[in-house]
């Protein structure tokens, strides 16, 4: 009689009761340190031939190599896993129509998210074979470059440059692949428009139906500025009634800020959340050449104090973190016990 696999989202759930786990750190910031060219972007010389093809320059577009150098991008979910990972991000922030059309690469949107959840499953796998630990993919959902509740025109605050519906079909494109690669949860990050989360939101219930099986949902909004307030102008109290009914496994915050300046939002969104909290800051503010200073033992301290003061389940870092980062974390929170919530959690 063959064991029957066991099911990430009851196997997380469990875990997430036992003690604080730890989310990946920045990969936009290890591609930083590899100096790839256009053409290792493009696949051209060392790296893999994209059988997508586009006019446009594809330096940056950091979402392609998956396609173009799968085997750096894996090392790098690999390296944030053997630092202490439980969960990683796909590379996959800007794999949507929306965001891909800067680049002409809208028709990979389908191979950027379902290679992307293959390939950090691969490293995961990687890393429990050395050491046994259970760890888990969550689909990186990004905002896009749009925004359904603003205007971009201060000429004509009327318009809009995106719909829900624009949106509610390029996500689904995403989350589609996201499940056809093999992630275990949906991580609907970064958020500066609650009104583009919906759709994300709806998105995925349109594709967990189509599946017969919902995935956990980790919902992550950013706090743009010393108000206090996302982009589109809500407090973390009003973001967490705005996207509750979706029952997210997690909601928390990211990017933007360091620890220190996160964590009155967190405290407020800890104080009204019926479910788990995560964090994941920045390694605290960037400088005035765009890079982050913060060093991996400050990081942390910051973050335990979230830990001491039971007001998180994950946490993890953002832009500026490193593996050295991730590991100083999980070392710093490993004596706190988990924020506790009221009968069960659930996935």
């Amino acid at each position: 009689m063959t064991s029957q696999k066991p099911d990430p989202a009851q196997q997380i759930a469990a875990l997430a009761r036992e003690r604080i786990l730890i989310l990946d750190g920045a990969m936009g910031t290890q591609i930083q340190t590899l100096g790839l060219s256009e053409e290792d972007y493009a696949g051209h010389g060392s790296g893999h031939a994209c059988r997508h093809h586009s006019e446009h320059p594809q330096k940056g577009n950091n979402d392609l190599l998956t396609l173009t150098q799968p085997q750096a991008v894996e090392d790098i979910h690999f390296a944030f896993a053997m630092a202490g990972a439980d969960i990683v991000e796909t590379n996959t922030f800007s794999a949507t129509t929306i965001a891909q059309a800067d680049y002409g690469m809208e028709s990979a949107v389908h191979d950027l998210n379902a290679e992307g959840a293959r390939i950090a499953r691969a490293a995961m796998n990687r890393a429990t074979a050395i050491d046994g630990r259970p760890r888990f993919v969550a689909g990186a959902v990004g905002p896009t470059n749009r925004t359904a509740s603003l205007s971009p025109d201060v000429n004509d605050p009327g318009y809009r440059a995106v719909t829900f519906d624009d949106l509610r079909l390029a996500y689904g494109q995403q989350v589609r692949g996201l499940i056809a690669g093999g992630a275990d949860l949906i991580l609907i990050e970064t958020i500066f428009d609650t009104l583009n989360a919906k759709a994300a939101i709806f998105a995925c219930f349109e594709a967990f139906e189509e599946q017969g099986n919902r995935l956990p949902l980790m919902i992550s909004g950013t706090i743009t500025d010393a108000s206090g307030r996302t982009l589109s102008g809500q407090t973390p109290t009003a973001f967490w009634h705005s996207v509750s009914h979706a029952r997210p496994f997690t909601v928390g915050l990211n990017c933007a800020l360091g620890a220190s300046a996160m964590r009155p939002h967190i405290a407020e969104l800890a104080g009204v959340a019926d479910t788990l909290i995560c964090a994941y800051p920045n390694a605290g503010l960037p400088n005035a050449f765009g890079q982050y200073d913060e060093g991996p033992g400050d990081t942390a301290r910051q973050v335990a104090e979230f830990a001491a003061e039971g007001l998180v389940n994950v946490v993890g870092g953002c832009c500026g973190t490193t593996p050295d980062h991730i590991a100083a974390i999980a070392e710093a929170v490993a004596p706190h016990a988990p924020r506790r919530l009221q009968g069960k959690v659930a996935a």
